[in-house]
């Protein structure tokens, strides 16, 4: 579990990021978990963007995503969600106490 410390320090961090990955009229599948998975092994912190014709509400999707990874739910903003998890292989992002 994340502290309003290393979350803000997350979001600073995630603020010039691109999203990676869309969320679209299918919604949250096996495969895009299984790729940010990928992605957050490699990267740690990432953005995932939620387009307008996803049927499902974003905090929905936000909440599969962060589960279906084990993910941390840095935070929700508009149609894009920050999602953070620690890399076992190449730590990159050390958080503050």
């Amino acid at each position: 579990m994340l502290t309003g410390k290393q979350k803000r320090f997350l979001r600073a961090k995630a603020h010039h990021l691109k999203p990676i990955f869309q969320v679209g009229k299918g919604g949250v599948n096996e495969n895009m978990i299984k790729q940010i998975v990928d992605a957050l092994e490699a990267r740690e912190l990432i953005k995932v963007s939620v387009l307008q014709n996803c049927e499902d509400d974003r905090n929905v999707v936000a909440e599969q995503l962060a589960a279906g990874a084990s993910a941390e739910l840095v935070q929700t903003i508009g149609n894009t969600i920050v999602l953070y998890k620690e890399s076992k292989e190449n730590k990159q992002i050390i958080l503050p106490k």
